[in-house]
């Protein structure tokens, strides 16, 4: 089943070939819920809730913290998956190998990948879970919320706008390509080649100002910890280094933005590119966990470097060759962290201006 889920492609329900933004997606939520039985549709489609919005994570399903909510991939039938695909490609970028959409299924395949060497349940295609937070419309507030191992993003629109991007997870194990569907799969290459041509551009000096005396074995605002930013940004300020070393950690910045479709990606990266002279960048040692071999962890030991990237807007983590992950903020300046606005997309994404 985890395999057949892999290899659905997302199919354009007649009626939204011709919408574009976000009624596309709002047609194409109506689609998906229309393909889905009362009890299904029980599971997917919720009402908007800040508790429910938080209930993300980057863990299998069986490790979550808390349960996800929404409806399994494995639970659907072919037309229903072709239906939820056809939702998720909508936000994300199309047509790009390993990005956007194209690095979601990668994603499903490395999944498949760990249960099978495992051959444990909690992983696979199969949970990964979709879920609509309050009525998919151009009007209110509501989130399209999917996530599974080691992905996971909510958009949270609001009167007909995108209010809100986070979370936004990323992560790729095993690190190495895997082949399915007919095709070979290497999500998250790109941003590991932006990250480590960034650290080879850094001179000792600059290393020494951006290297941190702390290290770390978990991913920083992870599941159940929306919103708790560090105090103090640290590391080598961006506008310090030279032009040409600006522009690769902008390229690391895009990676992960252009994930997101490019409408929606245009006014993030143009807001991040602004700030960027004031954003810091940190290299963190990370206590790195490997497998056994027989689906059992070891015990930590001084691992790879992790490289940070933190400012107004965005907090971001690259984590050496075992976890790739971002979180970024689009929220408007007026919003408050904490406040109802938009949920956890705002709680996790703020620091409270």
């Amino acid at each position: 089943m985890s395999q057949a889920i892999v290899a659905a492609k997302p199919v354009v329900a007649p009626g939204c070939a011709a919408a574009t933004g976000l009624a596309r997606v709002v047609c194409l939520a109506d689609a998906f819920k229309a393909s889905l039985t009362p009890a299904q549709l029980a599971q997917a489609q919720r009402a908007y809730s800040k508790a429910d919005a938080a209930k993300w994570s980057n863990f299998p399903q069986q490790f979550t913290r808390p349960q996800r909510v929404g409806i399994a991939l494995g639970s659907l039938t072919a037309p229903q998956l072709a239906a939820a695909k056809a939702l998720l490609a909508s936000v994300l970028a199309q047509q790009v190998p390993n990005e956007g959409f194209d690095e979601l299924e990668g994603l499903l395949a490395l999944d498949d990948t760990i249960a099978q060497h495992t051959r444990k349940s909690a992983f696979g295609a199969g949970n990964y879970y979709l879920a609509l937070l309050g009525t998919p419309s151009l009007t209110g507030r509501w989130e399209l919320q999917y996530g599974g191992h080691h992905y996971a993003f909510g958009n949270t629109y609001q009167d007909g706008h995108t209010a809100g991007v986070t979370p936004s997870f990323r992560g790729a194990e095993p690190v190495t390509p895997v082949r399915a569907a007919g095709r070979t799969f290497h999500p998250m290459a790109q941003e590991q080649a932006a990250a480590a041509t960034l650290l080879q551009s850094l001179s000792t000096a600059q290393q020494a100002t951006a290297r941190l005396s702390t290290t770390f074995n978990d991913v920083l605002l992870g599941p159940g910890q929306d919103g708790q930013f560090p105090g103090t940004r640290q590391g080598v300020r961006v506008g310090e280094l030279s032009p040409a070393q600006q522009q690769l950690a902008l390229q690391l910045i895009q990676r992960y933005v252009s994930d997101l479709e490019p409408a929606t990606a245009a006014p993030i990266l143009a807001r991040y590119t602004a700030e960027l002279p004031a954003t810091y960048l940190a290299l963190v040692k990370s206590l790195v966990q490997k497998l056994n071999g027989r689906g059992g962890w070891l015990l930590p030991s001084e691992g790879k470097k992790c490289v940070q990237i933190e400012a107004q807007r965005i907090f971001q983590r690259f984590v050496g060759e075992i976890e790739f992950a971002v979180q970024v903020d689009v929220l408007p300046a007026h919003r408050r962290a904490g406040s109802d606005g938009v949920g956890h997309s705002l709680a996790l994404g703020r620091r409270g201006l």
